[in-house]
C-alpha cells in the first residue's frame, strides 16, 4: 500500500491484483497475479459459492498469492467460514506464498465492524506462506496462537483496535525466517489494549534475528512506543522503521532524539504525527542520511488556551 491509512491493493506479493469478472472468459495465468475474491453485493450466492467457482476455473496449484475481499452478498457476516474453508482445501494451494485476509475499504465494511477470527489455522495448514496479512478488529474476535512457522518473511496485522494478546502471540512465535512486521495497535475504543509491555520480547532484539523492519503503528500510546524505540535493542538490525499513523507528539520526538541514533536507517517513517515544527527539523537532522517521511503535521482538537487543556489526538484509523 503506498499511502497512508485503509486502501484496496493495487498489487500484492510483488503481483497485481485481480479480481475476475464471472462474466468474462478469459482468466490471467494462475501464477501471474494476485486473485482477489469478492462477493458481489445483492446476489444470493454466497462466499461458499465464489470459492468453489474460483476452485474449478482456476489451477489452484499454480497460484501464488490471495486476497479476500469482502465475503457478504447481503447482510455482513463473520469471517470464521471463509477461514473454514481456506484451512480446508489448504492442499489445492502448494504454490500459494502470499495471503491477505480482509481487503475492505470504509465503504464496504467499517474496520472497526470486521468480525475477525483466530487466524492461527490458517498459517498452521499453509506452512510455506511467506507474507501474511490481515485487517480486522480486536473486539469482533481477532485472534492468534504463539506458534513455530519456518517460513514466514512479513506479517502484517492492520487493525483499528489490535488486543494486547495478538502482540503477545506474535511475540511469543518462532518465526525464524521474518523479515518485515507491521502492527496497527489502533484505538481502545474498538478493542486496542495492546502495551508496550506486550512488544517489548520483539523490542529486545532476539527474538527474530532477521527482522529488517518494524512498524508500530496507528498508536494511541505512539509516544510510549517512541521511547521505548529509543533504547530498544532491536533497531540497531532494523533497514527501515515505522512509528507513523499515532498519536507521536513532542514527547514522543524527544525521546527518540535522545535515543540511540538511527542515522543507519533507510527511513524512519512518521507520517501521522502530532510533532511541533522545530522538533521535527531536530529529528530530521538528527537521523541524516536516513529520510524521515512526516509531511505536515496532523491538527490538535484541544483548546490550549483553555486552562484545563487536553490535547484531543487521534490515531490514522480506528473506526
Amino acid at each position: 500500500m503506498t499511502h497512508i491509512g485503509i486502501q484496496h491493493l493495487d498489487r500484492f506479493h510483488g503481483l497485481p491484483v485481480h479480481t475476475p469478472v464471472p462474466s468474462s472468459g478469459s482468466l490471467p495465468a494462475a501464477d501471474s497475479v494476485a486473485w482477489r475474491l469478492v462477493c458481489d453485493y445483492g446476489e444470493d450466492a454466497g462466499f461458499a459459492s465464489l470459492w468453489e467457482q474460483f476452485l474449478e476455473a482456476v489451477d489452484t496449484t499454480r497460484v501464488r498469492a490471495l486476497v479476500i475481499g469482502p465475503w457478504w452478498s447481503d447482510e455482513y457476516t463473520p469471517f470464521a467460514p471463509v477461514m473454514e474453508l481456506i484451512v480446508a482445501h489448504a492442499d489445492r494451494f502448494p504454490a500459494l506464498r502470499g495471503l491477505f485476509l480482509a481487503d475492505v475499504v470504509g465503504e464496504e465494511c467499517e474496520v472497526s465492524w470486521l468480525r475477525m477470527c483466530d487466524i492461527t489455522p490458517v498459517l498452521e495448514a499453509l506452512p510455506l506462506l511467506e507474507e501474511f496479512a490481515v485487517r480486522g478488529c480486536g473486539r469482533e474476535g481477532l485472534g492468534l496462537r504463539p506458534l513455530r512457522h519456518a517460513s514466514l518473511k512479513s506479517l502484517r496485522f492492520e487493525s483499528g483496535g489490535l488486543p494486547g494478546m495478538v502482540v503477545r502471540a506474535v511475540a511469543a512465535s518462532e518465526l525464524p525466517a521474518l523479515e518485515r512486521l507491521d502492527l496497527w495497535f489502533g484505538s481502545s475504543w474498538y478493542g486496542g489494549d495492546a502495551t508496550v509491555d506486550d512488544v517489548r520480547p520483539v523490542l529486545s532484539g532476539g527474538v527474530f534475528p532477521r527482522l529488517r523492519h518494524l512498524g508500530l503503528q496507528n498508536s494511541e500510546i505512539q509516544d510510549e512506543i517512541a521511547a521505548a524505540v529509543g533504547s530498544a535493542p532491536v533497531v540497531a538490525q532494523l533497514e527501515t522503521l515505522a512509528l507513523s499513523m499515532g498519536t507521536l507528539s513532542d514527547t514522543g520526538g524527544e525521546a527518540l532524539l535522545n535515543g540511540q541514533p538511527l542515522n543507519h536507517l533507510a527511513t524512519l517513517d512518521l507520517r501521522h504525527h502530532y510533532l511541533t515544527e522545530p522538533v521535527l527539523d531536530r529529528v530530521r537532522a538528527a537521523c541524516a542520511p536516513a529520510v524521515v517521511e512526516a509531511g505536515e503535521a496532523e491538527e490538535d482538537y484541544g483548546d490550549p488556551d483553555d486552562e484545563d487543556y487536553e490535547p484531543e489526538r487521534y490515531v490514522a484509523v480506528s473506526e
